[in-house]
């Protein structure tokens, strides 16, 4: 994937999309800047979700210092934090303090590595790379007092067949899970636009195929609905969900777009009863485009109404 970074690749997945014919022009809208706030509509529930409410680290203010990002993600309402890589370890250090002295958890980490250096490579040294950008993770999230890792397990492209993908991220993904175990974090897997795990019966067969409980599911509302819909696969995949990514996701007749939570198609109501359904009790994190303060309240509110259904 070169060096190109998550939302950048989905950006150009978008819009490659549109290019191919999947619904007609370019991609509508831009992810650079933060969706305007909108009267949203609250689905109706019947008893609040018993998860934490959480955000990517990415969607606070890049101009303020660790601190000050932790202290404002707790001040607009968010619960937990999920935290990315850090390979220097002054830094993870400083992530660390700055998240206790807000009293702000960092409940997962997002792995950095598996997009440029993929899991399912053919090249030894670039899956030596990645093998060692999951095993920094891991021990970031023994620091950091997170419980899991995501984890991009493999990409599909010209150079690597499905077969390929699957077979080679599984053969490296078991490698490192007796280090999983010893810290007591779990590996958690991610469906995203990586042409793999195309399926929920996909994706429940490839985690069940390593028949250990350090191997779980990492679930993003927003990814699937190009080719199909979240509560299915939240019931396919059931308890083996171990954290969610919430994000939302438009169809435009010219194209398509990444929007804020209640602005796209996802059938909110549906995916809460789904969660409830499970009894799915882990964090569910935020990720969409940075922005300031009056922002982040609002999505953090968006949360509270469209997913958990909190009044």
């Amino acid at each position: 994937m070169r060096n190109k970074s998550r939302r950048e690749f989905l950006k150009s997945s978008v819009t490659a999309a549109c290019a191919a014919g999947l619904g007609g022009g370019g991609l509508a809208g831009s992810l650079g800047a933060a969706p305007a706030s909108t009267s949203v509509p609250t689905p109706q529930s019947s008893t609040p979700l018993p998860t934490k409410k959480g955000v990517w680290f990415g969607m606070l203010p890049a101009n303020l210092s660790y601190a000050d990002r932790y202290k404002m993600a707790r001040d607009v309402g968010f619960e937990v934090v999920q935290a990315p890589t850090e390979s220097d370890e002054r830094k993870a250090e400083e992530v660390k303090k700055a998240a206790d002295a807000a009293n702000i958890r960092i409940d997962s980490v997002m792995n950095m590595d598996h997009w440029k250096l993929p899991l399912s490579s053919n090249d030894p040294a670039v899956v030596e790379k990645s093998l060692a950008g999951m095993r920094t993770s891991l021990h970031n999230a023994k620091l950091w007092g997170s419980d899991v890792v995501l984890l991009v397990p493999a990409v599909v492209n010209p150079q690597t067949s499905y077969h390929d993908a699957w077979t080679r991220s599984q053969k490296q993904i078991r490698t490192l899970i007796p280090l999983a175990e010893e810290l007591k974090v779990v590996i958690a897997i991610e469906e995203v636009w990586n042409k793999f795990l195309l399926s929920p019966l996909e994706m429940a067969k490839y985690i069940e195929e390593f028949r250990s409980p350090w191997i779980r599911a990492w679930f993003d509302v927003g990814n699937v609905l190009l080719y199909g819909y979240p509560q299915d696969w939240i019931h396919t995949l059931g308890k083996s969900i171990v954290k969610v990514h919430v994000k939302d996701f438009k169809r435009r007749e010219d194209g398509y777009a990444w929007v804020n939570l209640g602005d796209g198609d996802v059938d909110w109501a549906a995916v809460r009863q789904a969660f409830a359904d499970i009894g799915y009790s882990g964090s569910v994190i935020t990720e969409l485009e940075h922005g300031d303060e009056a922002y982040l309240r609002d999505v953090s509110r968006r949360v509270d109404r469209l997913v958990l259904g909190r009044s």
